[in-house]
């Protein structure tokens, strides 16, 4: 009937104004962070079950202790979550939550993905929706001429292949990412480490104008944020999260950049460095990169063949039915239903790590056996990235 279609999206409307509320109020919490978020939110289903959880109920949380609980129960009493909605948004009316439609599919991915993400200029849905290719280039704020002749050669090859390119418009080579990807006219993002109305550095004042007007600033910071040092190594996840791929142009053994390819090895994406000189100190984190398994970049080509082996999206009407094999063992049968429900449900061929434990609600250690045991059987293959696909 079109009156309860109609009564369906209003009580659909008001269930995410509502548990929009909780994502800010719970955000607000002192010793409550992106994880414990996603904890609460898998332990009570919704975060607005959450807030109306006994102290009893939020000790069976993980990495939940007495004195949080007391912290939060204290906090909640003081906490109207309509009201700091309605009073956050006159300051900051664009951000998503965990719970909007639109937040990036990727971030959900990880197990720490920012509870507000701040976003300033134009946005394109089918990015979020993952549907667009992504890939992270960042670097030194030093470079050498060598490092960003090539940061601006690869850039411009991702730009002319249709790649949405993201870094963090540091100095140095994030500058010459984004200024690459504008001339280019292609599609960037900039992910902050400062609230997304702020410019830092001052000298990209020019440049944070052209990539509002032509892509897209993010953050995970408030309005008026300003920038403090232990700010950039968080914003760094969430640069490797929105993205399959991160390409390390040039970093010294102590490098931001290299804090976003840890980020990017733990969330199972690929990594690519531009390999250097042994002579060159700032080469010298992207060589142990390679060491540790990074992909070498070995021309423009070469990187477009092999960011062409990551697993693209499919459209919907590609996914299909898939049967369980009869007869396995019981961890095997969830962990091979796990990968088979997640890459038709997002549409995609390859399930990463982490997200197959998730889903399977196994012990990561009862993951890697099963899944062993499944391609010896000839019924999974591991791709790149610590990634899954069923044969």
């Amino acid at each position: 009937m079109p009156g309860n279609t109609t009564k369906s999206r209003v009580d659909e409307d008001e269930t995410l104004v509502e548990e929009r509320a909780f994502w800010l109020a719970w955000s607000q919490m002192n010793g409550i962070g992106p994880i414990l978020l996603r904890r609460l939110q898998k332990h009570f289903g919704t975060l607005a079950d959450a807030w109306e959880a006994s102290p009893m109920d939020l000790l069976e949380v993980d990495g939940l202790g007495s004195q949080t609980v007391e912290t939060i129960a204290a906090e909640r009493r003081h906490l109207d979550p309509d009201q700091l909605l309605q009073q956050h948004t006159q300051d900051n009316p664009d951000f998503w939550t965990p719970a909007d439609p639109d937040y990036p599919q990727l971030l959900l991915e990880i197990p720490d993905p920012p509870a507000l993400l701040y976003f300033r200029g134009q946005v394109k849905l089918q990015e979020n929706q993952g549907l667009l290719p992504m890939v992270a280039i960042v670097g030194t704020r030093s470079p050498s001429e060598y490092g960003r002749r090539w940061t601006r050669r690869i850039t411009t090859t991702l730009a002319q292949n249709g790649f949405t390119v993201v870094s963090g418009l540091a100095e140095g080579i994030d500058t010459e990412v984004h200024h690459s990807c504008l001339d280019m006219e292609g599609r960037t993002l900039a992910v902050l480490g400062t609230g997304v109305d702020t410019i830092y550095p001052w000298s990209n004042r020019n440049l944070y104008q052209q990539v509002v007007k032509q892509g897209l600033v993010l953050s995970e910071y408030p309005a008026g944020t300003q920038p403090d040092r232990i700010h950039f190594p968080r914003r760094n996840r969430i640069i490797a999260g929105l993205c399959r791929a991160v390409l390390v142009m040039e970093a010294p053994k102590k490098s931001g950049a290299l804090i976003t390819a840890y980020f990017a090895n733990d969330y199972g994406r690929d990594i690519y460095i531009l390999p250097g000189s042994l002579d060159n100190p700032k080469a010298i984190g992207c060589l142990n990169l390679w060491s540790k398994g990074a992909q070498p970049i070995l021309s423009e080509s070469h990187l477009l063949e092999m960011l062409g082996t990551i697993p693209q999206l499919q459209a919907p009407a590609q996914a299909q039915q898939t049967q369980l094999p009869l007869n396995l063992e019981p961890d095997l049968e969830k962990v091979l239903q796990a990968i088979t429900d997640l890459s038709r449900g997002q549409n995609v061929e390859s399930i990463p790590f982490d997200l197959i434990v998730q889903a399977s609600e196994l012990l990561a250690g009862s993951v890697s056996s099963a899944l062993l045991q499944l391609e010896l059987m000839g019924l999974v293959a591991q791709l790149p990235g610590m990634r899954y696909q069923r044969c």
